[in-house]
Formats: C-alpha cells, sequence, structure tokens
C-alpha cells in the first residue's frame, strides 16, 4: 500500500475535502472558505464557536471523490477552485481584537481576487466580514442579502457597540453597507422592538416577514430582493443566519423561532442568488452543534455552502 484514502467518516481538516492553503498561498482560487470559531456576540445559547467544525465534518460524501450537483451536473468546488485557509486565530474572550483579525483575514482573501465564504461563529462576525469586503470593493458598493430571524440591527449589544443583535447597524453607520442595499429575508418573532424597526424604515432597509413570505410566496420575494440587491452596487454580500430556517429542521442553533423557512427553501434559494448575482463576499452563521439533532444542522449548513457555490458555478460557467 501506497498511502492512505480519506473516508468519510473520518475526521476533515477542511471543508469537502477541498485543498488546505494558507491566505498567502490561494493562488487561482476563485473561492476561500475561512472559519470563524468565534461566540462572545451570544445572547442566549452559546456554542457557535464550534460551529466550524461541525460544519466542515458534516458530510458523507467521499472528500476524494467527485461532486457534481444532480440538477446541474456541475461540480462547483472543481469550477471554482475551492480552498480552506483554515479558521482565523481568535483570541478568547477578546471581543475586539478577534473582529479585528477576521476582517483583516477577510480582506486580505477578497484583495487576492478570490471571493471568502465564512463559516461562523455567531452572527456579530458578519460586521468584519462584510466590513473587509467593502474596505476592497469599496464603502457603499457592495449590497447585503441577509437571511435571519432577527433583524440584528440593535443599538447597542448590553451597552457594547458589538454583539450578534448588532452587526447590521454597525455595518450601516459605518457606511461599510448603506441601508438602502440591503435586504432581508425571514424575519419573525419578538425582537426589535418598535423604534429599531422604525430605524430601519428611515434607512431604505428592506425587510421581508415571514408573513409577506407566506401571503406572496417565497419567489415573489426573491424576485424583489434579487432586483433590489443589483440595483447599482458592485455585488453582495450574502449572509446566511441558520436560524432563518424552522428549528424543526434546523435545532442546532443559539436563538430558536418557530415559523421559519424550511431547508428546501432556503437551499434553493441560495442557489438562485449565486447564479444571478455577483457574489463578493458570504457567510453562514449561528450553527451551535452542542444543540443540534444528529448533525442535521451541520449538514444543513453544509448543503447551504455548497448550494450557493453551485449557483455561483453556474454564473461563472455561463459568463
Amino acid at each position: 500500500m501506497t498511502g492512505f484514502r480519506l473516508t468519510s467518516f473520518g475526521a476533515q481538516a477542511s471543508f469537502a475535502g477541498v485543498p488546505e492553503r494558507s491566505i498567502a498561498e490561494i493562488g487561482d482560487a476563485r473561492v476561500v472558505i475561512l472559519g470563524a470559531p468565534f461566540d462572545w456576540g451570544t445572547t442566549h445559547r452559546p456554542g457557535a464557536r464550534f460551529g466550524p467544525k461541525a460544519v466542515r465534518e458534516a458530510d458523507y460524501l467521499d472528500p476524494d471523490g467527485e461532486r457534481p450537483h444532480l440538477d446541474t451536473g456541475i461540480d462547483p468546488l472543481k469550477v471554482l477552485r475551492v480552498v480552506d485557509v483554515g479558521d482565523v486565530p481568535i483570541i478568547p474572550g477578546y471581543v475586539d481584537e478577534s473582529v479585528d483579525a477576521i476582517r483583516h483575514a477577510v480582506a486580505s482573501v477578497s484583495r487576492a481576487g478570490a471571493v471568502p465564504l465564512v463559516i461562523g461563529g455567531d452572527h456579530t462576525i458578519t460586521f468584519p466580514n462584510a466590513g473587509g469586503v467593502a474596505d476592497v470593493h469599496g464603502f457603499g458598493e457592495i449590497a447585503l442579502i441577509h437571511f435571519d430571524a432577527h433583524a440584528d440591527t440593535g443599538d447597542s449589544h448590553y451597552g457594547k457597540l458589538l454583539g450578534h443583535g448588532t452587526p447590521m447597524r454597525r455595518l450601516i453607520e459605518s457606511g461599510a453597507v448603506p441601508g438602502h442595499r440591503f435586504v432581508q429575508i425571514g424575519l419573525r418573532g419578538y425582537w426589535p422592538d418598535p423604534p429599531v424597526v422604525a430605524w430601519m424604515r428611515t434607512q431604505g432597509m428592506r425587510s421581508f416577514f415571514m408573513s409577506e413570505i407566506v401571503d406572496r410566496g417565497l419567489n415573489a420575494v426573491v424576485d424583489d430582493a434579487v432586483t433590489h440587491a443589483a440595483d447599482g452596487a458592485k455585488g453582495v454580500f450574502v449572509s446566511v443566519d441558520i436560524d432563518v430556517v424552522d428549528p424543526a429542521a434546523a435545532p442546532g442553533t443559539g436563538t430558536p423561532e418557530p415559523g421559519g423557512l424550511t431547508s428546501r427553501q432556503l437551499l434553493d434559494t441560495v442557489r438562485r442568488l449565486g447564479r444571478d448575482l455577483n457574489v463578493l463576499g458570504a457567510d453562514v452563521v449561528e450553527v451551535s452543534p452542542a444543540y443540534d439533532t444528529s448533525d442535521i444542522t451541520a449538514l444543513l449548513a453544509n448543503r447551504v455552502i455548497l448550494e450557493l457555490l453551485n449557483g455561483m458555478a453556474q454564473r461563472h460557467l455561463a459568463g
């Protein structure tokens, strides 16, 4: 025997077995996977720091094999030459320093001409993720499509600026992503309060509540989202909080809210966004493995990434 073959039941150091690289050695990769094991912004159930590991390993397919999508016949990992640079070094308990490290890593990937795709981590990390992309592509020049049960537009987080309830507000206030370039899909529940919702409207944010999705249908909502995001922007950042999905299908998250999207709806939608829009960056956040059941939340997050990549590969091959 001349070597060892990787198996689906062995530990995986990279997403779906893609090549491991450093940020300085990404070469001609079009997409770079990064992990951000950060959850010091949570307000309820912690544990999203373990999300990157769980999402990377939630896969039964042969890491050495081909991955053609059944619908499209495309292996997006090969078409986009996806690589994984591992986890951003996080300093436990130090929010500002960790956020700065994430932003620097994301900006470095963008500056190298690749699309950063970050596995979280709690939703705090979207502030440095989308901010790092804006550092390269221009403040005010990118749109953001945000899937979530919660708006994440709070004025503060227990008196602090950074937390998983504030990243979208921080992006708007910093100028990285102006309010009129925001699209939010799947909002529901009992937060934020009316003054914050009123602030969102004054910023021109386009927020689709689940009630509107039920009334009009998801396809019509996504039609509007694509039109809104494509209007005058260089490209989009896609941020997926896994709690946008009903907790029956995604229990492993910190702040579950009943009544969300189905997993099928989310998968189809992110693939469409990858195909129809110029994706400049993305993240998938709030997977908290300690609360998962049979790894179904981590597996869903893994497939969200693959479906988004498949849409991006379709766009690349058509272009």
